[in-house]
């Protein structure tokens, strides 16, 4: 008999890396909350001035939405799911290198752009691949990964603050690079955007042959 959690292998895979890639997208962003006081004393700004990064990289997510979300559909979910990291990992390490606070907002801003685009992006994949189904169960799984990464940045900040200061925690932010082989071996397109892209090739393929045969 059927049950919500009996998926594949594949479908535990896509899940899992789903997930996680929200779940360390909230832990990088929340790392920022965490060192506001440090920022505040290394730009010579108040806390205040400071806490515009937080507005700017909120500001900014509808964008890495629109553009990711439409990059998703043209080129498949999983490979934009690994730019989209690979985008917001190196803004995050960007950040702990800042020469100015002009330059931080930036590349936080550049961070919201990429932050926007995770959760359109890997739950596409996530919905389009575990079975219907489990689709509420999935749901309510990826919409977890946000408070769990912000968790995590407490537990991290916890842990290591007191040894790397604010830089090794934009550093530590670097973390979400190493699901990048992890998809790239394990995690397969969303079945539904191949089919799509099936379909349109096929359909594409008519107005040749009518053109060539004189159908």
């Amino acid at each position: 008999m059927y049950t919500p959690l009996n998926w594949t292998t594949t479908q535990r895979h896509v899940a899992f890396a789903c997930f996680t890639s929200w779940m360390l997208d909230a832990f990088d962003f929340f790392i920022l909350v965490f060192v506001l006081s440090d920022l505040a004393e290394w730009f010579h700004a108040s806390v205040s001035d400071v806490s515009i990064a937080i507005m700017l990289t909120l500001a900014v997510r509808p964008i890495g939405a629109l553009l990711f979300g439409r990059m998703a559909e043209k080129y498949g979910r999983r490979p934009i799911l690994m730019l989209n990291i690979l985008f917001f990992t190196v803004f995050e390490l960007l950040s702990a290198w800042s020469p100015t606070f002009m330059a931080f907002l930036i590349f936080r801003v550049m961070y919201g752009v990429a932050m926007g685009g995770i959760w359109g992006v890997a739950s596409s994949l996530a919905m389009e691949t575990i079975p219907d189904r489990s689709r509420g169960l999935m749901s309510g799984i990826f919409q977890a990964g946000y408070p769990c990464g912000y968790l995590f940045a407490s537990v991290i900040f916890g842990l290591f603050y007191s040894m790397v200061g604010w830089r090794g925690m934009f550093l530590i932010g670097a973390l979400p690079v190493v699901l990048l082989p992890y998809i790239w071996f394990k995690v397969p397109e969303s079945p539904v955007w191949l089919a799509a892209r099936a379909r349109k090739e096929n359909t594409a393929l008519l107005p040749v042959l009518r053109k060539q045969w004189k159908l």
